[in-house]
């Protein structure tokens, strides 16, 4: 066997998917996907060929619904999941799989309608990043393998499905009560940026190639948040060249969403927590627009290699955002992130391989060490190549190498190779191996700093001995500038100081997770124990793993609030997202084995 992936059993040797066709049938009353799985593989093969399965079902393995093909599945493992082994006919190229979900899918979030804005109806989506696909369908789930689709969502009457991929139409399904919606993805992407939502939605077009999905009770304020989209795909075309996906869509996901967006191409899934009300968490979007181009259509070969896909995606965020909001933003936004990365370093520990950007992950589960190293440490790295040959000739290379890759899946020393042909001796001058094979962050690190930066800063010092800002200079402040100064102030603070600045400025009540999580998690860490209903509003009421381990950390990190943590994680555990909960369980775990 020869795998080149060390999450996946795909051998590339024994064939490759080339594309395929899936009709998922979509059963709430018992939670599951009854799907019929079409595979076109690239070549005809014959003998044994590897599939990806977690937590499946298999009925049955055949040529094209014709001659049965012999299978077995391997043992289950923790992080693979169960290879699925056929025994290819002589020249097979099609293959039917009947296979169906079971309640150990990764992939599946199934919500309760309370759980819903709307609670009317139960709501389904997928979220198959790093691993996960393969428990929806069964695939070569490493992201060396770029496949087209087509499909077919068999709902219930009433419901509305969407997925990551052109729709092409809807008609009766094939029982009473039921449609199907159908679809197509014409370019080839990596199974994991496969996605799919089923539940009550509702559309608004915003633009020609723009158009946001939500529960009706949320979609005016999502229209209303996210109207400049589209002058956004402009600036970034702007810098990096024609926008290749057709559609630029989004749908704003049920509380429990685990992460901020995820950039499935022509449908991003974004966090309610973005609905701040005054467009001031747009930023996001531009990250997952940027995974357009970094990302999706240039993608990392392995999760080892996945500072490829976030590293430049973060560069190209801020590059946007630098478009549109001015340097000075850029440079406040590069601050936060140069904070969340030394925190993953001091949380990881100076010699952790995964403080790496090329890391090691046999026999590592991707969910268990996902941090901020591939995204902040990855953006100083592209960061410091754009400084050290000047953004003009950076911009022709990144184009470059935008062409080169495009609709491929690369290695690190794929990356370097390209670098080093189009710019000699640029990987010696930035020590870019130290970077990529090296814990911890160089000393050659780009450096930024602003007036406001600066005096955000300055002020945050100063709190130590009784300055606080006044309501003139702080009332002006945008969510980046109060995210700063918050994170200033150090680990805690006394709790007159959380008292005065909590009736000051009302951070209690502020309706941007980012300023209100950083504010919280403040505020508990240094005992006050006031924040507590607010920290349980927030814990019932996101599902983000952005901010469920802040507060759950905090809360852990003082005794004294150990059992107020126990008792709403037992009571919200089950409605979180499976990598969500994970996430949480370890810090449980960490301070039991303390």
């Amino acid at each position: 066997m020869s795998r080149q992936d060390p999450h996946s059993y795909a051998d590339l040797e024994q064939g490759i998917i080339e594309s395929i066709g899936l009709k998922f049938d979509i059963d709430f009353e018992n939670r599951k996907i009854l799907s019929v799985v079409k595979l076109h593989l690239k070549e005809a093969g014959e003998g044994a060929f590897d599939l990806d399965t977690r937590a499946l079902k298999i009925h049955s393995c055949t040529t094209g619904g014709e001659e049965n093909i012999p299978w077995e599945l391997g043992e289950e493992d923790a992080i693979f999941g169960r290879r699925l082994r056929l025994e290819l006919p002589a020249g097979t190229q099609d293959l039917e799989i009947i296979c169906e979900t079971t309640d150990g899918s990764t992939a599946l979030d199934w919500l309760e309608p309370a759980q819903t804005a709307g609670g009317r109806l139960p709501y389904l989506y997928s979220q198959c990043q790093p691993h996960h696909a393969r428990s929806i369908f069964p695939c070569q789930d490493s992201p060396r393998v770029r496949f087209g689709y087509t499909a077919e969502l068999i709902v219930p009457e009433g419901f509305t499905a969407v997925m990551a991929a052109a729709p092409t139409g809807v008609k009766d399904g094939p029982r009473p009560g039921t449609r199907s919606f159908l679809f197509e993805m014409p370019q080839p992407i990596p199974s994991y940026l496969t996605a799919l939502a089923v539940g009550d939605i509702d559309s608004r077009d915003l633009s020609d190639r723009v158009r946001i999905w939500a529960e009706p009770e949320v979609l005016e304020q999502a229209a209303w948040e996210f109207a400049e989209v589209d002058s956004m795909i402009g600036v970034a075309e702007g810098i990096f060249g024609p926008y290749v996906w057709d559609r630029y869509d989004m749908l704003v996901m049920p509380f429990s969403f685990p992460y901020g967006g995820m950039e499935n191409p022509r449908l991003t899934f974004l966090t309610p927590t973005l609905l701040a009300g005054d467009r001031s968490l747009v930023n996001v979007v531009a990250h997952e627009l940027a995974h357009s181009w970094t990302g999706n259509l240039v993608t990392n070969a392995t999760m080892e290699d996945f500072w490829i896909n976030e590293g430049f995606t973060v560069w190209a965020e801020r590059r946007i955002l630098e478009a549109l909001e001015g340097p000075e933003y850029a440079a406040l936004h590069a601050a936060i992130g140069r904070n969340s990365l030394n925190e993953a370093l001091e949380r990881f520990g100076k010699d952790s391989p995964y403080t790496r950007l090329k890391t090691p992950m046999e026999g590592v589960d991707p969910d268990e060490v996902y941090s901020e190293v591939p995204y902040e440490k990855g953006f100083l790295l592209v960061r410091l190549l754009e400084e050290t040959v000047g953004r003009e000739v950076w911009d022709q290379v990144v184009a470059r190498y935008i062409e080169r890759f495009r609709f491929q899946s690369i290695t690190t020393e794929e990356l370097l190779v390209f670098l080093d042909e189009q710019i000699p001796g640029i990987l010696r001058r930035t020590a870019a191996h130290r970077w990529i094979y090296e814990e911890g962050v160089p000393e050659n690190a780009p450096e930024f700093t602003s007036p406001r930066l600066e005096r955000v800063r300055e002020l945050g010092a100063a709190f130590a001995s009784g300055r606080m800002p006044d309501q003139a200079t702080a009332g002006g402040w945008s969510p980046e500038e109060w995210q700063l100064y918050l994170q200033a102030l150090g680990q805690s603070i006394s709790l007159e100081g959380c008292r005065r600045l909590d009736e000051e400025f009302r951070l209690s009540e502020s309706g941007n997770y980012e300023i209100l999580v950083t504010w919280l998690a403040l505020a508990v860490r240094s005992g006050f124990e006031e924040v507590l209903p607010r920290v349980r509003q927030v814990l019932t009421k996101v599902g983000r793993g952005k901010f469920l381990r802040p507060l759950y950390q905090a809360l852990l990190g003082r005794e004294e609030f150990r059992p107020f943590a126990a008792e709403v994680f037992e009571e919200m555990k089950e409605r979180y997202h499976t990598l969500a909960r994970v996430a949480v369980e370890g810090l449980f775990r960490s301070v039991k084995s303390e």
